[in-house]
């Protein structure tokens, strides 16, 4: 059976969910979190996508992003988990999956669903008691470590 395709608004900034394999806690390693981290901003750099906001849990990762103009949306979530992927294999010869297939996504809609998502990323760690303030789970945006793409409705910018 096919999966649906996903419908894409262009310009559209999208919170995009996808799971482990399994729902398996590859990322409470620090190392397998870096390497997913590191492959999110290095497509960012190449001007794929805008990133927003992100956090790396224990199984999963929520991250929101506008794809570039060149980009589509599935393909910003292939460069992000086929990339991981790949590099996390060449660096710890694993034979298994690391990604379910597919993702879920939701359009934002306005300042109010924007803010709300954003909300809902930074306290995914304290919500499940991974640490008591946002800032102190290292693989997030909440951290500081990476530079976050300002919203191109908010700041009136255009996409990549």
């Amino acid at each position: 059976m096919a999966r649906p395709k996903h419908r894409a608004t262009p310009g559209g900034t999208y919170f995009i969910t996808t799971n482990t394999w399994e729902r398996r806690a590859l990322f409470v390693t620090r190392e397998w979190a870096e390497i997913l981290e590191a492959k999110i901003f290095e497509y960012r750099d190449k001007g794929e996508y805008l990133v927003h906001r992100y956090v790396v849990m224990p199984d999963h990762l929520h991250v929101i992003l506008t794809p570039g103009a060149s980009t589509t949306l599935e393909r910003a979530a292939q460069l992000i988990k086929g990339g991981s992927s790949y590099d996390m294999g060449v660096k710890f010869a694993t034979k298994f999956p690391v990604w379910q297939p597919g993702f879920t996504q939701h359009l934002i809609r306005d300042q109010a669903d924007y803010d709300s998502h954003m909300q809902y990323i930074d306290m995914n760690p304290v919500k499940r008691r991974l640490v008591t303030q946002p800032e102190e789970y290292a693989p997030c945006s909440a951290h500081g470590r990476y530079r976050m793409d300002l919203w191109p409705v908010a700041s009136g910018a255009e996409a990549p």
